[in-house]
């Protein structure tokens, strides 16, 4: 059995490690200072690995005598060196016998980048198989460990597809046990590019575990049957369908009905017929939000069309699918930067998190290589789109106090859930305190009245319900219940952001400057008491004052607590 080493060391022709030659010397004095047998060959091959790479280098000469461009690109090489060493290029040069080969043109599925280019043809010469670069790797979030983001993914595959298409059985097999630990570690969206390359290089092994992966996971069937291929897509659902009970099967065939008017909407949106749509939505009870639409059109189908769907305005912007996600979430694996920006024009919340803690610009950064997001903009040159996407989140990300890079709200609370909850609940907490008329009309309106808040007001220190545990409730179902009070209590302080701006101003320096010392204005000397009632009599003038500012443009709009609670009401409805 061939033993292959990892990607820092190296394999040489033989499929032995790579040895230096300190190494090598220090084994041949072992042996009794012979250098014949096995040892004769070790370091006869080390020096034939390291003739063959000076090949590759500049050394102020160039015997290539063709180039195979990649990603624009040419790369230099040796005709007679890769045909040795691959039948795929042997039959290649024998049949087109011209000097310049375009990698596109090679590959009957998949793709292979520049940089993983570089990596193969060093093994074909050397035998040796260099580290990864980072940059192409590697993600931008600094919080990742990169054992299974997508950069690391998608540089194994093009590996892989390079070994696979030009018949290098032995990096095959190596490939091949690194994307089967990828594949334990990736999020399930993530496991999908390697499901591919294992399909297409007829990978069994790696197929098998990916395809039972996939049915296992929450993946939509939408989303298997359009980034799969067919035969595998058909079996994955037939899995699922396999492992459900007679019971559920019967309740799914009762909703055929409304399947079939969900797949009539999806069908409408990949034609780009958006008036089709708005036909469809009439003739039958479903409505966008309740196919998903909006999400689907984000995920799939052209930019204008998504600007088209989101001008009918009939679908909720913020609304989670299924699986928890916002559609901003969607569009944030897509890094289309026109339908982010669409969204958020749209008011599509920027800090709403997935079920797993993450918000759109970590999703962003996790899916962006550091060569990407690095790269040096020449003058009059388009920006990179990855670059782009992080760049309009992360500025609307601090435009926005809520969301996690602002001065009120630090990193580490936005990665942590209940921090997130308990700053919101102080901060709808204090509104009632200091601006009860207001902060009733908002909770009213954004559906959170019922609210009982466990923040500071309601249970300074213990953190009010937080701590309480449900032995029967599983991480999952909690951080739901969790996102699902955020949305609610967000919806809520961005209501008195738009409606009462001054009273919102206050709130905001209060969360920000007074919070900790105010809370407790009996702690503490005589004089720091006394200091902390002065501060507390002039946040009481502020108070007034905003309230007074506020109450008198509201009159002047004839805006009050009913019409506006009836004019959103019809409007959602």
């Amino acid at each position: 059995m061939e033993n292959f080493a990892e990607p820092s060391s190296s394999i040489s022709f033989t499929s032995s490690s790579h040895l230096s030659s300190a190494s090598i010397t220090n084994k041949v004095h072992t042996s009794g200072g012979s250098e014949t047998g096995p040892n004769l060959d070790i370091i006869s091959l080390s020096k034939l690995s390291s003739n063959l790479e000076q090949l590759l280098g500049d050394f102020g000469s160039d015997y290539s005598d063709a180039d195979i461009v990649v990603e624009g690109n040419s790369v230099a090489i040796h005709k007679c060196v890769l045909a040795s060493r691959s039948n795929t290029f042997g039959d290649l040069f024998r049949i087109n016998k011209k000097s310049k080969y375009c990698m596109t043109d090679m590959l009957p599925y998949g793709k292979v980048g520049y940089e993983a280019f570089l990596i193969f043809l060093c093994y074909m010469y050397t035998g040796k198989l260099k580290p990864s670069p980072l940059e192409v790797s590697t993600c931008v979030e600094k919080t990742c460990l990169h054992d299974a983001c997508r950069p690391a993914i998608d540089f194994a595959v093009e590996l892989m597809y390079a070994s696979s298409i030009f018949q290098v059985p032995e990096l095959v097999s190596l490939f091949q046990r690194r994307l089967l630990n990828l594949v334990g570690n990736a999020v399930v969206e993530d496991v999908i590019p390697i499901l591919v390359v294992a399909f297409h290089c007829q990978l069994s092994q790696l197929l098998t575990q990916c395809v039972h992966r996939v049915a296992r996971s929450d993946l939509g069937t939408i989303q298997i049957e359009k980034q799969l291929p067919s035969k595998v897509a058909e079996d994955i659902i037939s899995m699922r369908r396999s492992s459900v009970t007679e019971e559920v099967n019967n309740v799914t065939n009762g909703d055929s009905s409304r399947e079939k008017s969900v797949k009539r909407i999806h069908k409408a949106l990949d034609s780009d017929d958006v008036e089709l749509v708005r036909l469809l939505l009439t003739e039958s009870d479903i409505t966008l939000d309740e196919s998903y639409a909006l999400h689907y059109v984000v995920a799939y189908c052209d930019p204008k069309i998504v600007s088209e769907v989101l001008g009918l305005g009939l679908a909720d912007v913020n609304l989670r699918n299924a699986h928890g996600n916002t559609v901003l979430h969607v569009a944030a694996r897509r890094k289309e930067p026109s339908i982010i920006v669409s969204l958020l024009n749209k008011g599509a919340c920027v800090s709403d998190l997935t079920i797993e803690g993450q918000d759109a610009v970590s999703i962003c950064r996790r899916l962006t290589r550091t060569k990407d997001y690095e790269m040096k903009r020449e003058q009059g040159q388009e920006a990179n789109k990855d670059w782009m996407c992080i760049d309009i989140l992360e500025r609307e990300m601090r435009r926005n106090p809520i969301s996690g890079d602002s001065s009120v709200f630090c990193q580490d609370m936005v990665d942590d859930l209940h921090m997130k909850l308990l700053w919101l609940e102080d901060r709808v907490a204090f509104a009632r305190m200091f601006f009860p008329t207001e902060a009733k009309l908002a909770m009213e309106i954004a559906h959170a009245e019922t609210y009982e808040l466990a923040g500071l007001l309601s249970s300074r220190g213990s953190h009010g319900n937080l701590v309480e545990v449900d032995l029967n409730e599983t991480p999952i179902s909690q951080n739901k219940r969790i996102l699902s009070r955020i949305d609610t209590l967000s919806r809520t302080v961005q209501l008195g952001r738009r409606y009462f701006p001054h009273c919102s101003q206050v709130l905001d320096k209060f969360m920000e400057d007074d919070l900790p010392d105010i809370v407790y204005l009996e702690k503490g000397t005589s004089d720091e008491q006394r200091t902390k009632r002065m501060r507390f009599m002039e946040l009481k003038n502020e108070v007034h004052r905003a309230f007074s500012k506020d109450k008198a443009e509201l009159h002047r709009s004839g805006f009050c607590s009913s019409s506006s609670s009836q004019r959103y009401k019809a409007r959602k409805h």
